[in-house]
C-alpha cells in the first residue's frame, strides 16, 4: 500500500473528483516513447543485420540486456492488435492453417504473424532467435517451439516448474540457477560475446528500479476517491513488460507515480465519475472489447480499484537466487494458496465491494483456478463475485450483452449491501486496514 499522501483526508466514496485535464501528462508520455524505442531498436538491429529476439513476457529480460539484444515481445503485439480489432482475422488465418481455435488467442495470432500473415497494427521483424519462459502458462513452450520450427532458429527454454507450495523451496532455486547458467551459454553462442558480470549487475538494478515505480503507481488505487482506474494500469501493460530494463522506462514510472500523487493532494482524478462502488477486476481484460468492458462500469458508478494482473509484473529482488525465486511469480504458476493471499489482500487494501470474473478462454491455466478462488472471496470477504464469459484477443468469445447483464446483477447486490451497511453506520468497503501489505517483492525462500 502506498504511504498516505500528507495533509490528504480520504473524502467519501461516492464523491466524485474533478475531472483530470484531458491531456497526455508526461509520464504517460514517457512511456508511451519507450515502448516506441523498444520497436525502432528492433527495427534498426534487423536493418542492419543484427539478431532479433521474440521473447515470452516473464523470460529474465536480464540476461538478454547483457548482451544487447534486441528483442520484442508477441505477447504485446498481439493484445495490439486485438485492440485494434485485427486480432478475429488473424486468428482464422492460424485456424486456417491448421491450429485449433481452442488455443490462446495470442498465440493463434502470434503464429499467423510469424507465418507472414500481415497487418496494419504494430509491426515487428520476424525472430532470429526465441527467449521463453513456460512461467507465464504451459501453451507458451508449444507455441515457441511451433515458430522454432517455423522459421529454423535457436529457442532459448528456461523451465520454472509450477509452485506447489507458498515458498520456493531452495532446491527449485538451484534448479533454476542452472537454466539462467544454460541460458547465458546458449546467448554467448548466439552473440560471440562473453557474459559480462557488470552490464547484469546494472540491467537487474534498472529491472528492480522500473517496477519499484511501477508498484508505487498501482498503490494509489488504495485511495478514496481513487486518482486512477484499474483500466489506465491495463494501457501499460506493454511498458512494464517491453521496458523493464530501460532507464527511460523507470523514468517514465516515476513521473506516472508522482502524478498520481498529486492528483491525490488535488482531489483529482482519471476516473470522472461517482465512485459508488469499487470493485476487482480479475484476469486479463478483453482487448478488443475495452471500451464495452468499461461502459457499463462508468454508467453504475463502479470503479475498478484492484487487478492482480498488473502488479503481478512488479516484482523485485535483491541477488541471483531472489531473481530466480522472483521469476516465479507469476498468476498462472503459483499454487492456490499464494493466488487467493495476493488477491485478498488487494481487495482489502484498495477498499472493494465486490468483484467482477473474466473467465478467459484463451487463458485455460488462469481461469482453471477461478471457481475454487471465487469460492474463497465469498467465504474469506463475503463479497458478491459475478463472472462472465471472455477473451483476451479473439472477440467472438465475448459478448456485450451477457457483460451487461452480469454487471447489472453485481452492481444491484453491492446496491442492496451498501444500503444495509450505511443503515447500520458500517463502512460500505471491505476494510483495508485490518490486512497486511501485499508485497510482490517479499522474499519467497524458505
Amino acid at each position: 500500500m502506498t504511504e498516505k499522501v500528507e495533509g490528504v483526508t480520504q473524502a467519501e466514496p461516492t464523491e466524485a473528483p474533478k475531472k483530470k485535464p484531458k491531456e497526455v501528462l508526461p509520464g504517460t508520455k514517457a512511456l508511451q516513447q519507450v515502448v516506441t524505442d523498444v520497436y525502432q531498436k528492433a527495427w534498426d538491429d534487423h536493418n542492419a543485420g543484427k539478431p532479433v529476439g521474440w521473447s515470452s513476457s516473464k523470460f529474465p529480460c536480464e540476461l538478454a540486456e547483457v548482451f544487447d539484444l534486441a528483442v520484442v515481445y508477441p505477447e504485446n503485439q498481439a493484445a495490439g492488435i486485438a485492440a485494434r480489432h485485427d486480432g478475429e482475422r488473424m486468428c482464422q488465418e492460424a485456424e486456417d492453417m491448421g491450429y485449433d481455435n481452442d488455443i490462446c488467442g495470442y498465440a493463434r495470432i502470434s503464429l499467423a504473424y510469424a507465418a507472414g500473415e500481415p497487418t496494419d497494427s504494430r509491426r515487428m521483424p520476424q525472430p532470429d532467435f526465441l527467449l521463453c519462459c513456460n512461467n507465464i502458462c504451459n501453451m507458451m513452450t508449444k507455441w515457441y517451439e511451433n515458430i522454432a520450427r517455423m522459421h529454423n532458429i535457436p529457442l532459448i527454454m528456461v523451465d520454472i516448474p509450477f509452485s506447489n507450495t507458498v515458498d520456493v523451496p531452495e532446491e527449485k532455486v538451484d534448479y533454476l540457477i542452472g537454466q539462467f547458467d544454460y541460458a547465458i551459454k546458449q546467448l554467448e553462442k548466439l552473440t560471440g560475446k562473453k557474459f559480462d558480470e557488470k552490464k547484469f549487475e546494472d540491467a537487474c538494478a534498472r529491472a528492480n528500479r522500473t517496477p519499484a515505480a511501477w508498484q508505487k503507481s498501482c498503490s494509489f488505487m488504495s485511495y478514496k476517491p481513487s486518482p486512477l482506474s484499474g483500466f489506465d494500469l491495463f494501457n501499460h501493460m506493454a511498458d512494464i513488460v517491453a521496458a523493464r530494463c530501460e532507464e527511460d522506462a523507470a523514468v517514465g514510472f516515476e513521473l506516472l507515480a508522482q502524478e498520481f500523487e498529486q492528483s491525490v493532494k488535488e482531489n483529482t482524478s482519471t476516473w470522472e465519475y461517482p465512485e459508488e462502488h469499487r470493485i476487482l477486476f480479475e484476469g486479463i481484460p478483453c482487448w478488443p472489447a475495452l471500451r464495452p468492458l468499461f461502459d457499463p462500469l462508468k454508467d453504475s458508478g463502479v470503479n475498478v480499484t484492484a487487478v492482480v494482473y498488473a502488479p503481478a509484473f512488479g516484482f523485485r529482488y535483491s541477488n541471483t537466487r531472489e531473481m530466480a525465486a522472483a521469476y516465479c511469480k507469476a498468476p498462472c504458476s503459483v499454487c492456490i494458496e499464494t493466488g487467493v493471499e495476493w488477491r485478498e489482500t488487494m481487495a482489502k487494501e484498495n477498499g472493494i465491494s465486490g468483484a467482477l470474473v473474466n473467465y478467459n478462454r484463451s487463458c485455460k491455466p488462469w481461469s482453471g483456478a477461478m471457481p475454487e478462488i471465487e469460492r474463497r472471496w465469498k467465504e474469506d470477504l463475503g463479497i458478491p463475485v459475478v463472472h462472465f464469459d471472455g477473451d483476451q484477443a479473439d472477440e467472438r468469445n465475448f459478448s456485450t450483452e451477457q457483460y451487461k447483464t452480469r454487471v447489472q446483477g453485481l452492481v444491484e447486490i453491492m446496491d442492496e449491501r451498501k444500503q444495509d451497511k450505511k443503515a447500520k453506520g458500517e463502512d460500505v468497503y471491505t476494510n483495508f486496514k485490518n490486512t497486511k501489505e501485499t508485497d510482490w517483492s517479499k522474499p519467497t525462500l524458505e
